[in-house]
């Protein structure tokens, strides 16, 4: 294992304790709301921030905890970058070589086959002002690889970025981190990038790891509202007896098996509504109220209230059809087929 951390951060209103393995080549994606932990997690990897009692960082098998930030093998790239305005992009990649005792005509040939090598040696004289955000991203990722890195780390490193330049940029982010025989940590709260970019993802709430897993698995079975939200599905805890859950006072049918604790996890999409009881009374049926109605991409999404809180995504014209308002008591039902049951 490249790098076998705890971190640990305590401070008066907040404590993060999580612990933290990357293997060599792998990228893991430290997901979770804002306030979370992510970026205290972050910093104490770089240095930047000390860790509390109990706290420790092993990289390559040596401890990293007690070097100063400048003596750690690590590479950051900042979400704003940070380039150094002044400074060509050229330059700019030298700088951490120069700083490492490298001359200056060697620090000039690593930052040229760096940026050769993110596509950008047509831009080495050019100044952080005439890039474009995608460019500075990848002068920042060059700058960063430069001083040759154990350890990289990202921190939300798409996130200034437009959503056309975001596309193309994380595509060659992920070829360029494949070509990395060390541990990368990426701070986002953009699920897309973390499924695209990170082989493992960790989900971090109030300081604490709340689920963690490959990033089909964590989406296929949510263990938080915070991640069910992420991946778009609607979550219950229950309590399974064979194929049905019993969540509150509803009784809900799944294509799974299980006795005891339980999540339900169903897609928005997979929720049919209907103005009034449905005949043959489908499984997985109850009634609630229409809480709120807004678009969302090219459908729409219907809030309800009721037994359960749900989200529904219908098209435009079965909203028209259903003829929904706030405050409307309407009927919902998902099959079982569509309703998925894992432990709790």
């Amino acid at each position: 294992m490249t790098l076998d951390a705890r971190l640990v951060v305590t401070r008066p209103a907040f404590t993060l304790d999580i612990a933290l393995q990357v293997a060599a080549g792998e990228v893991v994606a430290l997901l979770g709301p804002n306030g979370a932990g992510k970026t205290t997690a972050l910093r104490a990897l770089a240095g930047l921030t000390a860790l509390s009692g109990g706290g420790r960082i092993t990289l390559d098998g040596r401890p990293l905890h007690t070097l100063p930030a400048e003596q750690r093998p690590i590479g950051m790239v900042f979400q704003d970058y940070l380039l150094f305005p002044h400074l060509s992009a050229l330059d700019n990649v030298a700088f951490g070589p120069r700083c490492r005792g490298a001359s200056r005509g060697a620090a000039r040939r690593v930052a040229a086959a760096l940026l050769d090598r993110v596509g950008l040696a047509g831009h080495a004289a050019a100044k952080p002002r005439r890039l474009s955000g995608g460019q500075a991203q990848r002068v920042a990722l060059a700058r960063a690889l430069a001083v040759e890195p154990r350890l990289l780390l990202l921190d939300e490193p798409l996130a200034a970025l437009d959503a056309h330049t975001r596309l193309e940029i994380r595509s060659q982010l992920r070829r360029h981190l494949a070509d990395f025989d060390g541990a990368t940590v990426l701070v986002t709260h953009d699920p897309l990038d973390a499924m695209v970019l990170a082989d493992r993802l960790i989900v971090v709430e109030n300081g604490a790891i709340v689920q963690q897993g490959a990033p089909a698995e964590v989406a296929r079975r949510p263990r938080t509202d915070y991640v069910a939200r992420l991946v778009g599905l609607n979550l219950y805890r229950g309590l399974g007896d064979g194929t049905r859950v019993k969540v509150g006072d509803l009784l809900f049918s799944a294509i799974e098996q299980l006795d005891g604790p339980a999540f339900v996890a169903f897609s928005p999409a997979a929720v049919a509504l209907y103005r009034t009881r449905p005949d043959g009374s489908p499984r997985n049926l109850w009634e609630g109220v229409v809480d709120g109605i807004e678009r969302h991409g090219d459908n729409v999404r219907v809030h309800l209230d009721g037994p359960i809180a749900a989200f529904v995504d219908i098209t435009p014209a079965a909203l028209a059809d259903l003829d929904l308002s706030p405050g409307q008591r309407i009927w919902a039902s998902v099959k079982a087929t569509e309703t998925h049951a894992y432990p709790a």
